[in-house]
């Protein structure tokens, strides 16, 4: 028997604290909330950090990622998760045995896997060490893994320089996952950006504009955050690419321009359009 889609889904999110609020936990509940989502949050580690880098790296410990995650889930119950900055081996295995264990209880669960590995300014957000776990164990429990090419590549193996070699990449992952795969194109050169979608209806590209600028912090945070949200509330996947992609541009586009290094998005533009001197 097949549920209607909740209108305001109930979206977790598994990550880190950015301090300057451009990406992270505080990046995905601003973009779930200005999606119509509900946001709940499982903190994987606190970071200090402003668009300059990060400067500093709290873990948190993995049975109180484990206890965050288990509380909320059993009193609030969850339509999708999203998966950010997990850190290293020990807090991805905590996440993935208690996505596992939500997923086994919910069966039209949700699960985004973002698999961030470096920040924008250089710094790393996964130990080497946690590659393996986090193929091994995650990735199988994603509905949908969004990398871009630097992490697509570190997941794979192969060299990514074209539009053809992203489709190769995508298979691959999706062969080793069974996971639908959005491989995100921003790190490929030119002024078009070319993103490949590849599920269980084929391979799909879709192109839009690079904006010129250095407020980009948080991107993928966002994406992710916005499909999580927008697949939970019922969207066909290439809808809720397209609708996130939309998203995440309108919110480059009208950046607060905030910063001295890589600024954050405006994630409120659907309801307060940026004002700029």
């Amino acid at each position: 028997m097949t549920h209607p889609a909740p209108q305001r889904p109930r979206v977790l999110s598994i990550a880190g604290s950015d301090s300057g609020g451009g990406a992270g936990i505080q990046a995905d509940i601003k973009t779930i909330t200005a999606l119509g989502g509900y946001a709940m949050t499982a903190l994987t580690a606190l970071t200090a950090q402003n668009t300059q880098g990060v400067q500093d790296i709290l873990p948190v410990p993995p049975q109180f990622i484990r206890d965050q995650i288990r509380c909320v889930v059993d009193d609030l119950g969850v339509d999708a998760i999203k998966t950010g900055m997990l850190g290293g081996v020990v807090q991805t295995q905590a996440a993935a045995a208690e996505i596992a264990r939500t997923r086994d209880n919910t069966p039209d669960l949700v699960v985004v896997v973002d698999p961030v590995m470096v920040a924008k300014g250089g710094a790393a957000l996964l130990a080497e060490d946690a590659l393996a776990c986090l193929r091994t164990t995650l990735l199988p429990l994603a509905t949908l893994i969004t990398p871009n090419l630097p992490e697509a590549e570190k997941l794979t193996g192969l060299t990514i320089h074209t539009v053809e070699d992203m489709k190769a990449a995508a298979l691959w992952l999706h062969q080793h996952t069974g996971a639908a795969v959005l491989l995100k194109g921003g790190h490929l050169a030119g002024e078009a950006l070319v993103d490949v979608l590849l599920d269980g209806a084929g391979t799909r590209e879709f192109v839009g504009q690079r904006i010129a600028t250095r407020h980009t912090h948080g991107t993928g945070c966002t994406l992710a955050s916005a499909l999580a949200t927008t697949l939970a509330q019922g969207l066909a996947m290439p809808d809720a690419v397209r609708q996130s992609c939309q998203y995440v541009h309108d919110a480059i586009e009208q950046a607060p321009e905030l910063g001295r290094g890589a600024g954050p998005l405006w994630h409120a533009h659907a309801w307060y359009p940026a004002t700029r001197s």
